[in-house]
């Protein structure tokens, strides 16, 4: 079983996450994720997943892989698309991940909003880019 699914919209900063979890220094990536790929611990899902409810089923059904879900919403977005309680889909504990809150355009508290009418359960901070929140949310997903 998969430590924790990655589940948030195109341009999120999900795969930039993923590498600076997995202890790799920041660089922003150009290459979308196109499929779900199952890396070590992780499980990546394509933004355009939760973009287009037909593929809600394959969230699910690779979220039955994972211990984790986790939520990502990027503070600089204009735009999210975590319909109210989605997260009660889910038969596991759900976490909401704020990317991108370095930036000066951050809208943080908006982003937070979404994930928790989403209903995520805990909410973390963080930047790829800075490292700030970064051990925190790791020592969470170690410790679960």
């Amino acid at each position: 079983m998969k430590d924790i699914i990655l589940i948030g919209g195109t341009k999120a900063g999900k795969t930039t996450l993923l590498r600076v979890l997995k202890g790799k220094k920041y660089q922003e990536i150009d290459i979308r994720t196109q499929s779900l790929e199952f890396e070590e611990q992780v499980i990546d899902t394509p933004g355009e997943y939760i973009e287009n409810r037909q593929y809600y089923t394959a969230l699910i059904s690779a979220a039955q892989e994972a211990k984790i879900i986790a939520l990502i919403a990027d503070a600089t977005a204009d735009q999210f698309f975590f319909p109210p309680t989605f997260a009660s889909i889910f038969a596991r504990p759900v976490i909401g991940i704020v990317t991108k809150t370095d930036a000066e355009e951050a809208d943080i508290e908006y982003a937070k909003d979404i994930l928790e009418m989403a209903g995520a359960e805990k909410i973390f901070l963080t930047s790829s880019l800075t490292g700030k929140g970064i051990d925190k949310l790791s020592n969470y997903i170690s410790n679960q």
